[in-house]
Order: C-alpha cells, then sequence, then structure tokens
C-alpha cells in the first residue's frame, strides 16, 4: 500500500511540474493563476498521501493550512482582476 501511495506522490509531483511550466510561460495573468492554485491542491494533495505513507499525522495539519492558503489566494486574486475589469470600464 505505501508502494502505490508513494507512486501517486510521484505522479503528482509530474502534475506540479507541468503546472510550474505554465507559471512560467502564462500566456495571461488568469493561466498563472490556474496552474498556481492546481500546483496549491497538488501539494495538498500530495501531503494527505505521505501522511497516509509514511504515518506523520501531523502532514494532515499542514495540508490543511495549505488548502486554507489556496483558498484565501483564490479569492485575493479575483477581486484584484474584479478591481482591474472595473477600472478599465470607466
Amino acid at each position: 500500500m505505501t508502494q502505490t501511495l508513494l507512486l501517486f506522490v510521484v505522479v503528482l509531483l509530474a502534475s506540479m511540474v507541468a503546472g510550474l511550466i505554465r507559471v512560467k510561460r502564462g500566456p495571461t495573468s488568469s493561466d498563472r493563476m490556474l496552474a498556481a492554485q492546481l500546483m496549491g491542491t497538488t501539494g495538498v494533495a500530495i501531503l494527505l498521501l505521505l501522511s497516509e505513507a509514511i504515518s506523520r499525522p501531523a502532514l494532515l495539519d499542514v495540508a490543511l493550512v495549505f488548502a486554507l492558503l489556496a483558498a484565501v489566494t483564490g479569492i485575493a486574486f479575483v477581486q484584484r482582476y474584479h478591481a482591474m475589469e472595473m477600472g478599465e470600464q470607466e
């Protein structure tokens, strides 16, 4: 079971690398933000899998904090994007 979980972690790490490439290449700020959200969600999933694989329940708390930070970051991006849109219409 542990080997299966670690295999899933490796697959998720590959997904994070793809997200990092999208953050670098863009082309728009929305693409970059969505890729950053993907990386945050994937990071939470990796922490949850590692917590189970290596029997470290403290990683669950770290995953929860990362999930909350990712949600706050998404909200901040939407507010900033909305403010920029409203400024362009005036």
